[in-house]
């Protein structure tokens, strides 16, 4: 690698000290300057220290071009793991869906951490294209594979995949697999993934409870009712939060005991979810609970109690 110009920028780059080509890789960045791609690009696929292959990969974050995209794409095989990791991260950064069509090919790479970065950049490119081979890789045999995908098919609501996602959710080996699927099931009619969404929401894996309690809040199917008010004993209050979100979303007033005991629950964050809930339930049996509510020592629960308690006089005002 040679460059040839009179900019004292672009000669830093071809120094033999290594370190000295990393500084100008910094430098020539800071200019953000749209004609020094090129270089950078080339100092990325040439260069023959990793620190400065991983520094080029890492400034190319946020340029939408062609050129440097294929390069950043080509990085993902680097023999260098911190060049691989810091491509996948700029790729990530991507924000125009036409330069995301170039990375579908490498959404059905042999390798998986390439196939995995893939998936990743394209998931909120909404690129059409790459509901096929997201599809496909929900059979990978790499965890890391089948979430990027499954979030690639939520961020694009593809109905299609919505069987394989409702199995995955509730089969999958891997927790963060399981959790992925039951947050990518939120665009779906409740009434097709009630059943996962129910069976997530009873996992071994709390993670996994918490993120199904979240998206039954979305989709507020009152099927889910009884379901939603055990979750409020859970053993970790994070699930038990999104519960008390979604019973809050559904209204009904069945759930007022589970939410009216959450007011007393030493986390505060459940408190201040359960006083909301109570204010979206509208129902006059809640007010006496947080009336005395009204005098929790976190600032942030009196907030919401009485944001609760002015929901109520409306309700009231209306009947």
């Amino acid at each position: 690698m040679s460059f040839t110009s009179d900019d004292p920028e672009l000669a830093r780059l071809d120094d033999a000290d290594a370190t000295v080509r990393r500084l100008a890789v910094l430098d020539v960045a800071d200019l953000e300057d749209e004609a020094y791609l090129p270089a950078l690009t080339r100092v990325l696929r040439h260069d023959a220290a990793a620190e400065v292959r991983a520094e080029a990969a890492r400034v190319l974050a946020g340029w939408d071009d062609d050129e440097v995209v294929d390069a950043l794409a080509n990085a993902l095989l680097d023999a260098d793991a911190t060049v691989r990791e810091n491509a996948a991260q700029s790729l990530s950064e991507l924000k125009d869906p036409a330069v995301g069509a170039r990375l579908v090919p490498f959404a059905s790479h042999a390798e998986p951490s390439v196939r995995a970065a893939a998936l990743r950049a394209l998931r909120e490119l909404r690129v059409p294209a790459a509901g096929e081979p997201a599809l496909d890789a929900l059979s990978s045999g790499d965890a890391g594979v089948r979430r990027e995908a499954v979030a690639v098919l939520g961020w694009l609501r593809s109905e299609p995949a919505l069987p394989a996602l409702s199995k995955l959710a509730t089969t999958d080996p891997d927790p963060q697999v399981r959790r992925a699927a039951t947050s990518a099931l939120g665009f779906a009619p409740a009434d097709e993934v009630l059943p996962a969404l129910l069976a997530a929401l009873r996992d071994e894996a709390w993670n996994v409870r918490e993120e199904s309690a979240a998206t039954l809040a979305k989709l507020r199917p009152r099927a889910a009712l009884d379901a939603l008010c055990a979750s409020m004993d859970d053993d970790y209050w994070q699930v038990r939060l999104c519960a008390a979100r979604a019973l809050g979303r559904i209204g009904a007033r069945e759930a007022l005991p589970v939410l009216i005991a959450a007011l007393a629950h030493p986390a505060g964050n459940l408190r201040k979810e359960a006083a909301i809930a109570l204010g979206e339930v509208g129902h006059a049996d809640g007010r006496p609970a947080l009336d005395v509510a009204s005098a929790d020592p976190d600032p942030e629960v009196r907030k919401a109690v009485r944001i609760a308690l002015q929901r109520l006089d409306l309700a009231e005002a209306r009947a």
